[in-house]
């Protein structure tokens, strides 16, 4: 008897083991179309100069990080900042590729990097999305400016002057 009652209580513990596997990775699979169809929109907001839709998608306390050294902005400093482009009907065009996703065990933050071609050629995005009152916002952007190793140098020397 203690075998059978063994063997059931482990194919009893192993099936929801695994379903709470399969419940996560479910999760996970349908927030990562909406967060990759949020981002998209995100970057094409920037694109049509959309200022509205651009910030809707940031959480409150969003923070993006430029590829300058002094460019750290909360996001009222950078709607200010943001405005007269938007105004002027043209932001940015960073056209995203190669794009990862990682979540956190909670499944309530999601971590990505991205490839971009912009006008600056290649470049990475970084960032974090939280879940907020069941929807999704952007929390951190951070744009980087892709440097091979090799010309690291001339790049210091050219920034020292």
């Amino acid at each position: 008897m203690r075998p059978i009652f063994l063997l059931l209580f482990l194919s009893g513990f192993h099936w929801h083991f695994f379903a709470q596997i399969d419940k996560a990775a479910q999760r996970d699979s349908l927030n990562l179309i909406f967060l990759n169809k949020t981002l998209n929109f995100w970057h094409q907001a920037a694109r049509e100069a959309d200022f509205e839709s651009y910030f809707n998608w940031t959480s409150s306390n969003f923070v993006f990080l430029g590829t300058a050294p002094g460019e750290r902005w909360t996001k009222t400093e950078f709607m200010a900042f943001c405005k007269p482009y938007f105004d002027k009907g043209k932001a940015w065009d960073f056209k995203p590729s190669n794009r990862h996703w990682h979540f956190a065990a909670d499944g309530k933050v999601a971590y990505f990097d991205e490839d971009l071609d912009t006008w600056m050629q290649g470049c990475r995005g970084s960032g974090i999305f939280v879940l907020e009152k069941g929807e999704w916002r952007l929390a951190y952007y951070n744009l980087t400016v892709l440097i091979e190793n090799e010309k690291i140098k001339p790049f210091i020397e050219l920034r020292k002057h």
